[in-house]
């Protein structure tokens, strides 16, 4: 198989999403579009990746770098057009051998098998391939202008066509792949004479077409290639995103009542039959195994619920929270950085931080993990088969050791042995007609008045 190396385009402003972040770092899914554009070239067998930024983004170099090492960034500067762009990426695609993807770096819902015609024309003797799309509305985007045998003959940009061409319905995707020495060399022809002065990326297609070069375009979904350049198309990005896993997980067996209000993100695992209530919200770093429930109300961000296990409703689990098998996590109980044995319960009113809960524990409302100094954080651990009473505070780093008990309402501050009872509570004082003559001594005043 031909090797495989792409060229991303990331070094646009984005203007037009009136957002001080740069538009490709906005998520969809809860990931960056950057990130979910260098997944799909990953996934579609791109063994190199160049991505085109500009100076006026450091936040999207540092991604680049993170993700692939600073040799993967090319800088455009200035900014003269797409054509320009990819010439940015010559010096670091200089010694590959193979064919290059020239692709768009804000298409947050661009897939392998999106680009894979691309490939396969490659494969059957086009010198260049392109993707095109058929949108509903075509707007300003570049027309694909075919020959009697289908051929690709040239795009021509919106402003720039007649009415007639106009009139083509057959659009301009942004991606195109051909061999690395022809890319570099069409674009090294290309010149800057129309309306904008920049250089375009498109104008390749009538250079190759000129050479004899035969130029074909597949054509792929509108979903799939769409942009997301404003904060309309981002939030229309989100949708069909979220449609997309909804229909994945029902088709894996994953049971909802109303899909539709729940919200996914890019890396959610939902195990077959597990329950998922209505209005739950999956942030990234989410694993629900097996039987579980999920109640409605309830978000969870890097958490592991283990098979059988029940949370909520209007729970919140957030990063670090292991809950295990059979495991109860109830209404209005928060978990942080905390494994839940199995069959461990916090049924109601709680904060769980930093710490460990033992299989068969059962933690009363308003137990709180008492696990920040203002400076530090510290652990508590509540051994197997504990029972901590109602309104407990446990003040870290401590330990309620196996089979113990805690009085409701006590702060425990120190460790409290296996089987043991603690209690933290000043004597009851009881003063007889106090009420009654307090209630007598406020009507009187009031009287007075």
């Amino acid at each position: 198989m031909t090797r495989r190396a792409a060229v991303i385009m990331a070094a646009g402003q984005g203007t037009r999403m009136k957002s001080p972040v740069p538009k490709v770092l906005h998520k969809v899914g809860g990931r960056a579009i950057l990130d979910r554009v260098i997944d799909t070239v990953q996934a579609s067998g791109c063994e190199q990746i160049v991505v085109v930024v500009g100076d006026h983004s450091p936040g999207v170099r540092a991604l680049v770098e993170a993700r692939l090492g600073p040799a993967a960034v090319a800088v455009q500067d200035p900014p003269l057009g797409t054509a320009h762009a990819v010439l940015a990426a010559r010096e670091a695609l200089a010694g590959f051998d193979g064919d290059v993807l020239v692709l768009n770096g804000d298409c947050p819902l661009l897939e392998p098998h999106d680009l894979e015609p691309l490939f396969r024309l490659r494969a059957e003797g086009a010198a260049m391939a392109m993707l095109a799309f058929e949108p509903a509305d075509p707007l300003l985007y570049g027309r694909v202008l075919r020959g009697a045998d289908g051929h690709v003959l040239r795009i021509v940009e919106a402003r720039e066509a007649t009415e007639q061409e106009l009139s083509v319905k057959v659009c301009n995707a942004g991606m195109m792949v051909a061999d690395r020495a022809r890319m570099f060399g069409w674009l090294s022809q290309v010149g800057n004479d129309n309306a904008k002065g920049e250089y375009y990326l498109t104008d390749i297609v009538k250079i190759a077409v000129a050479e004899e070069a035969l130029v074909k375009a597949a054509i792929a979904p509108e979903s799939a290639v769409m942009g997301a350049d404003t904060a309309l198309q981002l939030s229309q990005a989100e949708a069909i995103f979220q449609q997309r896993r909804r229909a994945h997980f029902l088709s894996e067996g994953v049971q909802m009542q109303a899909p539709d209000t729940v919200h996914f993100s890019w890396d959610t695992e939902i195990a077959t039959a597990a329950t998922i209530e209505p209005f739950v919200v999956f942030a990234p770093g989410v694993r629900v195994e097996a039987q579980a429930v999920i109640r409605a109300f309830s978000h969870l961000e890097g958490a592991h619920v283990k098979a059988g296990a029940l949370v909520g409703p209007y729970a919140r689990l957030r990063p670090g929270a292991e809950i295990g098998e059979a495991a109860h996590i109830g209404n209005f109980v928060e978990v942080k950085k905390v494994k839940v044995g199995p069959g461990a319960k916090a049924n109601h009113l709680s904060y769980l931080g930093d710490g460990t809960v033992g299989a068969g524990a059962n933690l009363g409302a308003g137990t709180i993990f008492c696990n920040y100094d203002g400076f530090d954080k510290y652990e508590t651990h509540v051994g197997a088969g504990a029972f901590v009473g109602s309104n407990s505070a446990l003040v870290a780093p401590v330990t309620v050791g196996a089979g113990a008990y805690t009085g409701s309402g006590s702060v425990i501050t120190r460790d409290v042995a296996p089987d043991a009872l603690a209690l933290e509570r000043n004597q009851q004082v009881e003063k007889p007609g106090w009420a009654a003559r307090f209630r007598a001594m406020k009507l009187a005043k009031k009287g007075e008045k």
